[in-house]
């Protein structure tokens, strides 16, 4: 029989997807795996020796980290944390991790190991897929609404017609033609609701084309009141898409970013108005369940007064709006249209920086 070959241990933990962290009796680090330098980016040779509390750094958690490190030392009791929060390079990440004893065979120098397992990606994905069944939803209720309203209104306008030509008085005729006109504005809204029925037309798009149309139209609606800079990476490839779609989708959220800057224009003090238009490869993208190698990101970043926190979650919605005037239609109907190429809107908003990216897929295998 052969023997079995002799095993690196330090190999071993060194080739594990779990993040590993060696803390010593005065809460040093020890020893940390490549798992875990690749989740604080920080290398051995640097975090050795620190305290840990640099890294399980998490100032809004009222959890005290530092005590229960020390009972742990103590009393060899083990605990676990879920969904805890710490900071790493200033910003927050989401992890489980566990924390035990490791018995050294020196009673006076204990070590304590913390494996760390990150949760960012998977509580996106579930809140990705909570908003896209919600948004649905939404979308069928609304389009059910629109058909309702569709219904009477030829009923009301021709009624009116007949009634116009019946009266055949001009006092009348002004009271007519208002009925008339406001059937035909909630008609076009009803439209509006209900979207496009037209299947996507694809073909193999270079998306600088229709971001440079959205461009020219945005630069000729300004007047140069809002400064529109390019950041674009011109060595992506082509995606399969509909042209025509695209541009509605660019031309929606960007006009949605400069209508926000010009109503606003008491937070522009300092700075001016300023609308980013931004391409880049981004890899690991998960849309819909579906985790893809490499995604085509747009972004379309503006520095405006930002998204009101209360509808943060809920901006896709139809007929979700911050603005007095809007619909609340130009989002969610931007949203629809990129489910249909198998991607995806996703946004971030702070005072000062609102960013809303567009993910399209560009290569046909993902990761299952």
């Amino acid at each position: 029989m052969d023997q079995y070959p002799t095993i690196d241990y330090r190999l071993l933990v060194d080739n594990m997807t779990t993040a590993i962290l060696l803390i010593d009796s005065q809460l040093n680090i020890f020893y940390l795996n490549s798992s875990c330098e690749a989740l604080f980016d920080i290398s051995l040779l640097r975090a050795s020796g620190q305290p840990v509390m640099n890294l399980l750094h998490a100032p809004n958690d009222d959890f005290n980290t530092y005590e229960a490190l020390l009972n742990t030392l103590k009393t060899g009791q083990s605990y676990t944390r879920r969904e805890a929060t710490i900071n790493v390079n200033f910003k927050d990440m989401h992890v489980d991790y566990s924390v035990s004893q490791l018995n050294t065979g020196k009673p006076y120098h204990p070590l304590l190991m913390i494996e760390l397992n990150p949760i960012d990606r998977m509580l996106k994905i579930s809140k990705e897929e909570n908003l896209i069944q919600q948004h649905q939803v939404a979308r069928q209720l609304i389009r059910g609404v629109a058909h309702e309203i569709k219904n009477p209104l030829g009923g009301i306008r021709g009624a009116t017609q007949l009634l116009a030509r019946s009266l055949n008085d001009p006092q009348y005729a002004e009271f007519t033609d208002i009925i008339i006109s406001e059937v035909d504005r909630l008609r076009n809204l009803a439209d509006t609701m209900l979207g496009s029925r037209q299947l996507p037309s694809y073909e193999l798009v270079n998306v600088h084309e229709p971001l440079e149309r959205v461009r020219a139209l945005v630069a000729n609606q300004t007047k140069k009141k809002v400064k529109i800079t390019r950041d674009y990476d011109l060595s992506l490839p082509e995606v399969k898409a509909d042209r025509d779609q695209l541009i509605q989708v660019m031309l929606n959220v960007s006009v949605n970013a400069i209508q926000a800057m010009t109503e606003n224009k008491n937070f522009f003090v300092d700075n001016q108005p300023e609308l980013i238009l931004r391409t880049r490869i981004q890899r690991l993208v998960t849309i819909n369940g579906t985790l893809h190698r490499s995604t085509l990101r747009i972004d379309i970043e503006d520095n405006g007064l930002g998204i009101p926190e209360d509808i943060i979650e809920s901006v896709f919605y139809p007929l979700v709006t911050a603005r007095a005037s809007g619909t609340g239609l130009g989002l969610s109907i931007a949203q629809n249209i990129m489910h249909q190429h198998n991607g995806m809107i996703d946004c971030q908003s702070v005072p000062g920086k609102t960013i809303f990216s567009l993910y399209l897929p560009w290569e046909t295998n993902h990761v299952t």
